[in-house]
């Protein structure tokens, strides 16, 4: 990437234009930068005349809020990569791609800004009722089909290989794994959570040693290529359908964390409804048809995993009896797990989420992290005795009465 530069509003414009087949001729570009990111730079390029627009994602090699933190851009090309896979096996679920240049680092794709970023739609009581079948179609489909379930193990090891991607798993690993859990430089602290934080989470030795065997999973047990970042901001949604993007840290790594990832960002929004001004029918109606969408995600990917076993799984595979229950009873504790460090992350961590940071009142966002962390506590230390989801609801649920009594 030797010609490589952060391109300004105006080469983004000059640089689409010489991409064929996105704008004609005669188009009158404009430019808006829209990233809100902290490792890219994100221009929406629309044509005035035809209203045809596009979106150009560049990555930086820095973190735009510690720029002292060097990034690889090779990062671009993972997600570029995992994209195109994604795309092959979900028939679509992730944005176009018009053009790939590895030396600019940056992805020329389909503009999605007719569809909300999920976050922002549960953030305002948005209900999604296919959401749940959408998902769990990405997720049945991404990790079995991914997985040495499927796969040939030769090409199995050259794709563990090919998605090797240690910058960004080091990011993980410091941030969701291990950051959060001692008074770290990295932390972004509300000071109405600390003395919660100093006085009880930080002395948990039982949470910390059950995050570190997460860890440990996280950085070893190469299952299924994931997007490595499936939060309710990396997903576009309407009535009708979901595109999941920024996928820059895809790498093989344990099939749990995307379904964690997504069911721990819906605990999130769980969470946050303690701190808003909203009617009590309204926060209890709402939560229920969250705890429901997690339910059904969990419930309808299984469904889809198991056809999908019985159906295209290695003989020798489907042979063994009692596996594949024994398989997705881990999975299914894996990713609960996996979900509590992403929930307890984003209260005390780095990077944290408009769900909670939305909440004005310090006090009043201190007392829906508490509840995340309390839930997210929850998701690790009893996640081994899950043998359903379910059972997971009925933790949420016995929390939530402790926190309303």
């Amino acid at each position: 990437m030797g010609n490589y530069k952060p391109l300004t509003k105006r080469e983004a414009i000059e640089y689409v234009k010489q991409v064929q087949g996105i704008f004609s001729d005669n188009a009158d570009l404009e430019c808006e930068e829209i990233g809100d990111g902290n490792l890219n730079l994100v221009f929406h390029i629309c044509d005035k005349n035809s209203d045809q627009s596009i979106i150009i994602k560049q990555a930086l090699d820095h973190v735009r809020i510690v720029e002292s933190w060097p990034l690889t851009k090779e990062r671009v090309r993972f997600e570029y990569k995992a994209m195109d896979i994604q795309d092959k096996l979900t028939n679509g679920m992730v944005p176009k791609v018009y053009k790939f240049d590895e030396e600019l680092a940056l992805i020329v794709m389909e503009d999605l800004s007719d569809m909300t970023v999920m976050r922002k739609g549960l953030i305002a009581g948005e209900k999604y009722p296919h959401f749940a079948d959408q998902i769990s179609t990405f997720l049945s489909k991404t990790i079995f089909y991914t997985s040495d379930l499927y796969l040939d193990p030769k090409e199995k090891k050259e794709k563990v290989k090919e998605f090797i991607n240690p910058e960004l798993c080091k990011i993980t690993e410091d941030l969701v794994f291990t950051d959060p859990y001692y008074d770290a430089e990295t932390n972004n602290i509300n000071p109405e959570l600390r003395p919660y934080l100093e006085n009880e989470f930080w002395k948990k030795a039982e949470l910390h040693k059950e995050v570190t065997i997460l860890k440990e999973k996280f950085m070893t047990k190469a299952q299924s290529l994931i997007h490595g970042d499936l939060h309710t901001g990396s997903i576009f949604i309407n009535q009708e359908a979901i595109k999941v993007f920024d996928a820059e840290f895809a790498f093989y790594g344990p099939s749990g964390f995307d379904i964690g990832a997504v069911i721990g960002n819906l605990i999130l929004n769980y969470a946050s409804w303690t701190g808003k001004k909203v009617s009590r029918e309204f926060k209890n109606d709402y939560r229920n048809y969250l705890l429901e969408t997690i339910k059904n995600i969990w419930n309808e990917f299984e469904m889809k995993f198991r056809s999908f076993w019985d159906k295209h799984a290695h003989e020798v595979i489907k042979a063994v009896d009692g596996y594949q229950d024994a398989y997705l009873t881990q999975l299914l504790q894996d990713s609960i797990g996996m979900g509590g460090c992403k929930t307890m992350r984003r209260c005390i961590g780095l990077a944290h989420v408009e769900d909670l940071d939305g909440i004005e009142d310090l006090k009043k966002r201190a007392e829906a992290q508490i509840f995340a962390l309390k839930i997210g506590e929850a998701m690790v230390i009893r996640r081994k005795k899950l043998n359903s989801i379910e059972d997971f609801i009925k933790i949420v649920q016995k929390i939530t009465n402790q926190e309303d009594a």
